[in-house]
């Protein structure tokens, strides 16, 4: 239990018995690296699926908190070349790469919990900062999620273990969403918004779309299915949600989702944005979690 003011602990007591713990896919290891040096003063860590957003959300907290980089120098993929994630520090701010949908983005947060934990980090909260299909809101909008679903609409996770199906609660801290509804400006031009985010398996059938490579519903059922959602309070549709909810709640670390829509889904399947909208879009739900951060931070 991750009670404030402690330092991060997780459930397995297997870890405490290890001579070494190896985070693989990191490229990092409590024995070839002194962790509490480089990450003890982690207090917000954001994970996002691509490598050049999380680069970008570097970037952009680095100006937002006044941190100067030197002339001549940059911020370092700390992972580069050696891990699977990308991976920034500016100050108190990690920002680290998933990949796409949950068995990417799980393999990441078993070893972030761990890395947080043999860093002897305090307080920790984590965002998921990404992308999503909205259901009856314009395109560019960013959602908040309140509630994680499976995409049998259950706020369960399943994970098979051992052969066996494992159903946790994937709960969300809901301080978190009332604060980061609160960094709302009327002159954002985005609408910011809560509502459930549906957390499916993959981005063709399992949303519905009828442009994969097969199909076996017509456009009468995705029609029919979409609009179900949205009177279930379906708000938008990824591949994360349901297992990031999940798994901090395992570890007790307050976690949130925020994600802007690339498309309303009643209207269409097919993401035709031009380039310079989707990076402008890319940086509205990066805008909203950077607000809260500088609030904590007393930086506003």
């Amino acid at each position: 239990m991750n009670s404030k003011g402690s330092y991060i602990s997780i459930p397995n007591p297997h870890i405490a018995e290890m001579e070494e713990d190896v985070l693989y896919h990191v490229a990092l290891g409590t024995k070839s690296h002194d962790l509490p040096a480089m990450f003890g003063d982690v207090k917000f860590v954001c994970i996002g699926g691509s490598a050049s957003r999380m680069q970008q959300l570097a970037q952009h907290m680095a100006q937002e908190l006044g941190i100067n980089i030197p002339a001549g120098m940059a911020l370092t993929n700390m992972g580069k070349g050696k891990a699977r994630y990308a991976m920034y520090k500016t100050g108190p701010v990690l920002a680290v790469s998933h990949g796409m949908g949950v068995p990417s983005m799980s393999i990441l947060l078993h070893e972030l919990f761990k890395l947080l934990h043999h860093a002897r980090c305090i307080d920790v909260t984590i965002f998921r900062i990404g992308t999503s299909g909205g259901i009856a809101l314009p395109a560019g909008s960013v959602v908040v999620t309140e509630e994680a679903l499976s995409p049998l609409l259950e706020p369960i996770f399943e994970q098979v273990v051992l052969g066996k199906v494992v159903r946790r609660p994937a709960k969300l801290d809901q301080k978190l969403v009332a604060d980061l509804l609160a960094c709302h400006k009327a002159d954002d031009g985005f609408q910011l918004t809560s509502g459930r985010t549906m957390c499916t398996h993959d981005f063709y059938e399992g949303q519905a779309r009828l442009d994969g490579a097969f199909c076996e519903y017509t456009q009468e059922d995705k029609t029919q299915y979409l609009q179900m959602l949205h009177e279930h309070c379906v708000r938008n549709i990824e591949m994360e949600a349901s297992a990031f909810a999940a798994m901090c709640h395992q570890v007790n670390i307050p976690g949130a989702v925020v994600c802007v829509t690339l498309l309303d889904r009643l209207q269409g399947d097919q993401v035709d944005i031009q380039p310079e909208e989707y990076q402008e879009w890319q940086q509205r739900p990066i805008k909203i979690v950077t607000r809260l951060i500088r609030k904590k931070l007393g930086l506003e």
